[in-house]
């Protein structure tokens, strides 16, 4: 295959932009700043007073201040980015997503002062960026379009009466929405009621604008996108889909490219309808056209975000497209230098988000310090090579790791944005091979410090639903009702997690005997008889030690070879154990180890069998009662209570509502109960844990 990046990114003189100002932060904003580098393009960062020390600061060449923390203090106001932009002489802005990405306004202050979007034309947010607008001129397009109502509706009373009139399920939206904000399904006027006040707020609070609209749920829905990009001189192109179906609370937490469902005849439909869209509207940019795509692969058109996507990695991974760096180039005028003809997809690519929420407290949520980052290492093994350069199709077996993100060891994790800190993509020759590379890059991501969710995404790896590719977007809600706790290991694989332990904990052991300074006479000797147990299942095993490892043999005969150079103190150990290589996490605990691995998270005794007979006759120490207690479960801000001292309340009423990382969160009861005490009031600031309210 022609080498399109390296023809795009070799030396053509001066870039058409000298330096550009990403008005954005995270994750993308670090993404803007390495394409730009790469494009010889310097970079002006922006940041709030919480994010003086983040990682896009440090990498751009220059930052500036632009406000408080909250991001309709900094972040949205146009006037304060319009003055860095001033300030610095930056030619041009990538707005990222989110944010300004999609303000028309932004965008026309922009051209006023004579500064390139790097983004779409202006009519074109204005139609496609308004949901209600752009379904409309789909509609008109001849695209196939979902049931709905599209005229502005006044109050939650008329936004009733339209759900019933649809017929519920419905869906109601934000119509400058994305992300999942402002986005809620009711099922009942009480929720059509509830899901409409909450989405305005969420709206007002993250877009400036708190339109609202209905349309139907379509049931058993997959969530398919097409990514396109066009030029100002016509020119108009598909680079295939992304599958997006497994999302929790409507925002996406895992993303592949392509699609393990769509056949090529339905791929080509989506692609050419969605570059007719594009064009109907004069669009120039990289762009987004989701779809809801049925079991009997009926698509209807969703919206279009006129903008980058968050998972815009996989598309690069499986075309060698640097969508980034197309989108600078077309902001500069040039045309297209990519036709239909040459788009191929190669091979598979999976995105994980790595988001700052708990997933044994309903995912909410987590703020603090990052004491431990330590992402796996980026190989560049697929199609797109760090440089940009397409590299070919890779050699059998090889994979590629890919991580985008904002963050670093030491840094905070603030309360004020989004709970995305990292995006980790694989990309293997197929789809099985993409998902094994995930599997091994997941168990050896070290996060420590605050609640995430990487034990929930490995489980979703090793979920036979998503393994057979049939996940609707209902998948989090149906396999995980309530609530992920963990996932429950095979026998087989707490074998080898218990070959390993023993193994592990010989090994420390010995590490103790040789402690200096000890008596003579008093040599400790390190016995070779365990008892492993780890979720509520005991192994009697021997390990027998060599140089090259150690052999550890099961009281019903079996053995298996351990392999590692583990060392007591390192936290991630990389171990072969019988054929299977194996990638664990590894916290000391009174008398073994915490093993975390594959989205189990264990705690393992290892014993001498005498240890093992008397732990037996230890009580189990019991939880204390919080049943009369309604706990912050995460840190935020009280935006409203529901009830007063006194009042009867039933199971699943509203309670309170708490604001956290710019989604409302409505805490319910959980039974039948009076409220003998409120220990909060709208306005409050939070900690994980701290009580709202008590019950008699």
């Amino acid at each position: 295959m022609s080498s399109r990046l390296t023809e795009d990114t070799e030396d053509k003189g001066q870039p058409m932009f000298e330096k550009i100002l990403i008005a954005n932060r995270g994750e993308i904003a670090c993404r803007v700043i390495k394409t730009a580098r790469k494009m010889g393009i310097k970079t002006v960062a922006i940041y709030s007073d919480a994010d003086k020390q983040s990682l896009h600061v440090k990498m751009a060449d220059e930052a500036v201040h632009i406000g408080p923390p909250p991001a309709n203090q900094s972040y949205i106001v146009i006037d304060r980015v319009m003055e860095a932009i001033r300030a610095t002489g930056a030619q041009a802005v990538h707005p990222g997503y989110g944010f300004l990405s999609e303000n028309a306004k932004f965008a026309e202050a922009l051209a006023a002062d004579g500064v390139a979007f790097v983004g779409p034309p202006v009519g074109a947010i204005e139609s496609m960026g308004d949901k209600i607008t752009s379904k409309k001129i789909a509609q008109e397009a001849g695209v196939s379009t979902v049931p709905g109502y599209m005229g502005l509706i006044a109050d939650a009373d008329e936004a009733v009466k339209i759900s019933n009139e649809i017929g519920y399920p419905v869906m109601i939206k934000a119509s400058a929405g994305g992300g999942g904000k402002g986005m809620r399904i009711a099922w009942s006027d009480a929720e059509a009621r509830e899901g409409f006040q909450s989405s305005k707020n969420e709206a007002a609070n993250s877009f400036g604008d708190d339109r609202i609209f209905i349309e139907k749920f379509v049931t058993q829905p997959r969530h398919i996108e097409i990514q396109v990009l066009c030029d100002a001189h016509g020119n108009g192109i598909y680079l295939g889909e992304r599958e997006c179906s497994i999302q929790r609370r409507n925002q996406k937490v895992v993303e592949e490219a392509p699609s393990p469902f769509l056949d090529e005849d339905t791929r080509r439909a989506m692609g050419e309808q969605a570059v007719a869209l594009a064009k109907a509207v004069g669009y120039a940019s990289a762009g987004t056209v989701e779809f809801i795509v049925d079991g009997d692969k009926n698509f209807y058109f969703l919206e279009m975000n006129t903008r980058l996507q968050v998972e815009h990695p996989v598309t690069e991974l499986i075309t060698g497209v640097d969508l980034v760096e197309q989108m600078i180039r077309i902001a500069g005028g040039e045309p297209l230098s990519i036709t239909q003809n040459d788009v191929k997809l190669n091979g598979w690519a999976i995105e994980n988000r790595l988001y700052a929420e708990d997933p044994y407290r309903g995912f909410l949520p987590s703020i603090g310090r990052l004491t431990r980052y330590r992402p796996p290492a980026e190989v560049a093994a697929g199609p797109l090579h760090d440089s940009g350069k397409w590299q070919g199709d890779a050699p059998a077996g090889e994979l590629a790791v890919r991580n985008d993100t904002g963050v670093f060891e030491g840094g905070e994790i603030s309360m004020y944005y989004d709970p995305m800190i990292a995006k980790l993509c694989t990309w293997g020759p197929t789809r099985d091979a993409a998902i094994a590379a995930m599997r091994d890059a997941l168990d050896g991501f070290e996060v420590e410090g605050i609640g995430h969710n990487l034990p929930f995404l490995s489980a979703v790896m090793d979920h036979p639903i998503f393994i057979a590719g049939t996940m609707t977007t209902a998948f989090i809600e149906e396999q995980y009702p309530e609530g992920f706790n963990g996932v429950e290991l095979p026998e087989q694989d707490l074998r080898k997690i218990a070959a390993a332990s023993a193994a592990m904990h010989r090994v420390a052991e010995i590490r103790r005997t040789r402690v200096s300074g000890r008596m003579d006479n008093h040599e400790r000797k390190v016995g070779s008889d365990w008892v492993v147990t780890l979720q509520d299942v005991s192994f009697n095993l021997t390990v027998d030690a060599d140089r090259d490892g150690s052999t550890v043999r099961f009281d019903d005969g079996s053995a298996l070879r351990v392999a590692s150079d583990w060392t007591p103190g390192d936290q991630l150990a990389r171990l072969t154990v019988g054929d299977d290589s194996l990638v664990v996490k590894v916290g000391k605990i009174s008398g073994g180890f915490r093993i975390r691995s594959r989205g189990a998270d264990l705690k393992v005794h290892v014993r001498t069998p005498r240890q093992a007979e008397l732990a037996k006759l230890m009580p189990e120490k019991i939880a204390p009662d919080t049943s009369k207690l309604l706990l912050c479960p995460m840190p935020g801000l009280v935006v409203k209570l529901e009830v007063e001292v006194g009042d009867e309340v039933q199971e699943g009423q509203a309670l309170c509502t708490i604001e956290a990382m710019k989604m409302e969160n409505i805490l319910r009861a959980e039974k039948k109960g009076v409220v003998s005490a409120i220990n909060a009031a709208a306005g409050d600031s939070l900690a994980v844990d701290e009580v709202i309210m008590e019950f008699e």
